[in-house]
């Protein structure tokens, strides 16, 4: 009895040995966000979900709050192999391909709708192409993130009442674009550092979507919120080519399609909180008012054409005319 139960235990081991023993492939996914905001929370329920649909082959950790470094070091990771996915503005993808930054161009865009319409359209998908051909990198879905208003220590009403304002933007040309053509002085400071450099007087202004300025509680060092709305702003889901090119056709669908869910899903929460917090704002005693966006439109064309910034104008008006 003993010799047929050790004769079970060798038939039992042998066969596991000659079973294929599925690779696990693990995977880190960073970006900038607070682990409060959508970015993060649907970039969490993405990863469980990419495991469960390839039966546990992909393990993916989402790192938070620029924990892997700023959005320049991820994105950069993308091409170093130190990062496989991340989240991040498509201004940084425009550092290797110009033509994605005309999604900042102020004023581009007429409303959240209009930019989801453009991420689904054949232009989007031209661009899309066109940098994985040159860089390797795969985009998988874009999220709406939200239209971006300025906060300030000083109040004003129209694009003249900017002169002067030293204000914080990212290190990217569009996102300087406004500020410039109304005479204000737009200062670059990475993202986890603007909370400092409006306390302490570094600059008095910046810009950024409302659910952005509550989560990162710019508005604990900021009086008022001027509704500029100058940019309607998105973030891109991005897989790296060492990660993209070994995939099988059959992954690269799954991680598209919960990509393309996860933004959807991010989208709806941050249309929700944005059309609560201008309120909420005030509450906190905070001046949330309009402004005379014209004056800034008007600006920006006549002082900062498409074509300054390297853009065309065919893929201005082909952007334009999305319905």
């Amino acid at each position: 009895m003993k010799r047929k139960f050790l004769q079970s235990l060798l038939a039992v081991a042998a066969l596991a040995v000659a079973l294929p023993v599925m690779a696990q492939t693990k995977l880190k996914w960073a970006h900038v966000y607070e682990t409060s905001e959508p970015y993060h929370t649907e970039s969490v329920w993405a990863a469980e979900e990419i495991k469960k649909r390839t039966e546990g082959r992909y393990e993916i950790q989402v790192f938070p709050a620029s924990s892997l470094g700023k959005e320049t070091d991820i994105n950069q990771g993308l091409q170093l192999g130190t990062v496989d996915m991340i989240i991040s503005g498509p201004s940084f993808a425009a550092r290797s391909y110009p033509r994605l930054g005309i999604a900042y161009y102020p004023f581009i865009f007429r409303d959240g709708e209009h930019l989801l319409a453009y991420s689904k359209s054949d232009i989007f998908k031209e661009m899309v192409d066109a940098y994985r051909t040159k860089t390797g990198i795969q985009i998988l879905a874009y999220t709406y993130y939200g239209a971006r208003h300025t906060t300030s220590n000083r109040d004003f009403n129209d694009c003249a009442g900017m002169k002067g304002l030293k204000i914080r933007v990212p290190d990217v040309p569009a996102y300087t674009a406004m500020p410039r053509a109304c005479g204000a002085n737009p200062t670059p400071i990475a993202f986890a550092e603007v909370y400092l450099a409006l306390q302490n007087g570094t600059v008095e202004a910046q810009e950024n979507p409302l659910p952005t300025i509550e989560a990162k509680k710019f508005y604990e060092v900021q009086k008022f919120i001027m509704l500029t709305g100058h940019i309607v702003d998105g973030v891109t889901t991005q897989v790296a080519p060492h990660v993209w090119n070994k995939m099988s056709d059959a992954d690269k669908k799954i991680f598209t399609e919960v990509a393309l869910e996860a933004a959807a899903r991010g989208s709806a929460k941050i249309k929700a909180r944005e059309a609560v917090l201008a309120d909420e704002f005030r509450k906190k005693g905070l001046s949330v008012h309009e402004v005379d966006r014209e004056s800034f439109r008007q600006a920006v064309l006549k002082n900062v054409p498409p074509e300054s910034l390297g853009f065309t104008k065919a893929d201005y008006d082909r952007i334009a005319a999305i319905k």
